[in-house]
């Protein structure tokens, strides 16, 4: 009975990580669009008076609201607000891999097509400006690579006394991969990096 009990509970809809539902959980679309016949991907440059990460390229999406029904209506409804585009405009080719930079932040990728991308009003309060790289100019380009590594800093209450080797134990560094992709005056780099040379890498 116990066993069993254990069993159908393993078989049920698990997280996709130990931790998934206490992360921050935000969801981006990978827009393609359609410029000049040819399938080019989108992205925004958000707005130099944000408080985070103002300036950097990013996708259209956002942090998951509770009121959001899944990652994927977070996702359009971000789009829709950050670029005006309506969300019978946007149409979901598939779901990628999740991407989990730290056991507390996950992003959930999609990628769709968006119709009539450029006849739409720009929230200035959160995007600068929009641009677009060809699809075929990304399958033939190759990014660039930094290592960053990350050394964990205990803060000065950490228990060293309940742990073997006390404040002698080794912690184990990491290794944070920056890939940086350059087009035309545009960098794009950090977590919409990663996530664009997987799609890119995917799709070769």
């Amino acid at each position: 009975m116990f066993l069993d009990r254990i069993k159908n509970e393993l078989i049920q809809n698990q997280p996709l990580f130990i931790g998934e539902d206490t992360a921050m959980r935000s969801a981006v679309l990978i827009p393609l669009v359609k410029v000049k016949g040819e399938w080019h991907v989108l992205f925004e440059v958000r707005s130099l008076t944000m408080r985070h990460q103002p300036g950097d390229i990013s996708f259209p999406g956002g942090r998951i609201d509770p009121t959001d029904a899944s990652p994927i209506d977070a996702a359009i409804r971000e789009t829709h607000e950050e670029l005006g585009i309506d969300p019978s405009e946007i149409t979901v080719i598939g779901q990628m891999s999740a991407f989990i930079p730290t056991s507390s932040f996950v992003v959930y990728p999609f990628v769709a097509t968006i119709d009539n991308h450029l006849t739409h009003s720009l929230n200035k309060d959160e995007v600068e400006e929009i641009f677009t790289i060809p699809v075929n100019w990304l399958l033939n380009y190759e990014p660039y690579l930094h290592n960053v590594p990350v050394q964990p800093m205990p803060l000065t209450d950490f228990p060293y006394e309940k742990i073997a080797n006390g404040d002698q134990y080794q912690w184990r560094s990491r290794v944070i991969e920056e890939w940086f992709y350059d087009y035309e005056q545009y960098t794009v780099w950090g977590l919409t990096a990663r996530i664009l040379k997987h799609f890119i890498d995917t799709i070769k």
